[in-house]
Parts: structure tokens; C-alpha cells; sequence
């Protein structure tokens, strides 16, 4: 799939899980694809910090064999070499990551999505070329160890207005707070443990879903 078709159906997604094993209360990643799948997630960003590169490769190539199967777009964190090698649809990078203007050279019909944590970190992304950036921590956060600054919901606002490409936002989001986040113009909303660690995952996918909808 080119660049555009891929940007095509980014533009139509609504929640985005991200996955992440050690929060899942004992499920493997593959079981939480499956929850994902089946409650109808049009993408998954594969984030697995703790394997090896040999297994997170591997992993990998199953999360794509099952997303392009269910027709689900496969966002790789950090590694631009997986995302090329399996096929995946994109990767995302954080600050700290490869620079998107390289990752591009390296990837050119991929999605890049950045992480920004304000208004000068997600201009810069978007005169770097990515295609979609992610505004967050909005509210405080068990998945990034060390953080101790949270935007708020608020800061959406002040940040959406100045890009010119589709945006997420992530971040401690949960069914009890998301309704301040799509207050503020949000509508693809990236969350780890609020579904990682639902007790029915396909079930809340739906509930988000139909959230963010405004049903």
C-alpha cells in the first residue's frame, strides 16, 4: 500500500491502541491484537520495549500477518528497520528517535508519526514531514516512567489549530476523561492500559469507538 492510500485510512481512524505487554495483567501481545481485531480497532502501534530485536522482529511479523488480514493498519514504535522488514504501514518516533527527515529517506511510502510534548515540538514535526503527530502526556500516566509535566487537555486546543496534518493525543486517557479530550478537537485518541488491561478488550474497543463517535 503507498504513502497515500495509508494516509487515506489514517484519516478514518478513530481510537489508537498501543501495545505495551508488561501492563496487560498477563495477557500477551497477541492476545490483545486479538481483543483489538475483534472489536473492530482500524489500527495497533506494536510497542515492546523489553524483547530482544530478534523476538520484537518476530512479534512483529505476526502483528502483520493478522492486521493485513483484518485489514488494521501496523504502526511500529521507534524502529524504522522492523517497519521496513515486516511491512508495516508506519512507525512512530519519539523525540529521542531516529529523525523523521531520515526515517523518510529510509521509508518513503511509510506513515511517520512523531511525538511532541508542545507547540514547538509538533510544528517542527510537521516541517520535518511527518504525517501525523501525537500531543501528549494530557493527564498523568503509569506507561512513561519519569514524566512529571502533563499538558492537560487544554493544551490541545492551543496546539491543533497550527498543524496542517491529522493528530492524536495520549496520555492517561480513560471512558471517564476522553469526553475532555474530544471537548478540546480531538478524534483519534491513543491509549495503552484502557484497553491493555480492560477485562473484555474487544468490548471497550466498541465502547471508545462509539464514544469518540458522539453516539
Amino acid at each position: 500500500m503507498e504513502r497515500e492510500k495509508r494516509k487515506s485510512c489514517f484519516e478514518k481512524i478513530d481510537i489508537y491502541p498501543v501495545t505495551c505487554e508488561r501492563l496487560s495483567l498477563g495477557r500477551s501481545d497477541l492476545e490483545v491484537l486479538d481483543g483489538l481485531i475483534e472489536g473492530g480497532a482500524l489500527i495497533v502501534q506494536l510497542r515492546e520495549k523489553d524483547i530482544c530485536e530478534r523476538d520484537f522482529l518476530r512479534l512483529a511479523e505476526i502483528f502483520r500477518e493478522r492486521t493485513a488480514k483484518a485489514g488494521m493498519l501496523l504502526i511500529i514504535n521507534d524502529r524504522v528497520d522492523v517497519a521496513v522488514a515486516v511491512g508495516a504501514d508506519g512507525v512512530h518516533l519519539g523525540q529521542e528517535d531516529f529523525p523523521v527527515p531520515a526515517a523518510r529517506k529510509i521509508a518513503p511510502d511509510l506513515l511517520i508519526g512523531a511525538s511532541s510534548h508542545n507547540l514547538q515540538e509538533a510544528l517542527r514535526a510537521q516541517d520535518e514531514g511527518a504525517d501525523y503527530v501525537n500531543i501528549g502526556p494530557v493527564f498523568p500516566t503509569g506507561t512513561k516512567e519519569g514524566v512529571e509535566h502533563f499538558l492537560g487537555p487544554g493544551a490541545i486546543a492551543q496546539i491543533a489549530p497550527r498543524l496542517r496534518i491529522p493528530f492524536t493525543v495520549m496520555g492517561g486517557i480513560k471512558e471517564s476523561n476522553i469526553r475532555q479530550v474530544l471537548a478540546m478537537g480531538a478524534r483519534k485518541v491513543a491509549v495503552v492500559t484502557a484497553l491493555t488491561q480492560a477485562p473484555d478488550i474487544a468490548q471497550a474497543v466498541r465502547s471508545f469507538r462509539r464514544i469518540i463517535s458522539g453516539e
